[in-house]
């Protein structure tokens, strides 16, 4: 069972997606291949997940003389699984995206 302080409460913007069950790319920047397989007006979103990416600390006195502790930090992203027109399901980082407007 989930401890009560490992829960992660959800961003807005992303409850904002999630809630509106529709999104659009935030911005030009996503590969247009990608955004090819996508509804140009409003992508269908299927689910929402949150997933910790754990860091990396690396002790070793040989390889870093002086900086023996290396660390990379825990990562937290959320992932938006959006609907594609071929009907098929792709993951998402929640902030390439926004939620569409309503009809």
């Amino acid at each position: 069972m989930a401890d009560e302080k490992s829960r992660v409460t959800m961003p807005a913007s992303v409850a904002a997606i999630a809630e509106s069950g529709y999104a659009i790319w935030a911005s030009d920047d996503v590969d247009g291949a990608l955004r090819a397989r996508f509804d140009s007006d409003r992508i269908p979103v299927v689910g929402v997940r949150h997933v910790r990416l754990w860091g990396l600390q690396v002790d070793d006195e040989r390889e870093l003389p002086g900086l023996e502790r290396t660390r990379i930090p825990d990562d937290e992203i959320w992932e938006v699984n959006l609907k594609a027109t071929d009907g098929s399901n792709y993951e998402v980082e929640s902030t390439l995206l926004k939620p569409a407007g309503k009809d």
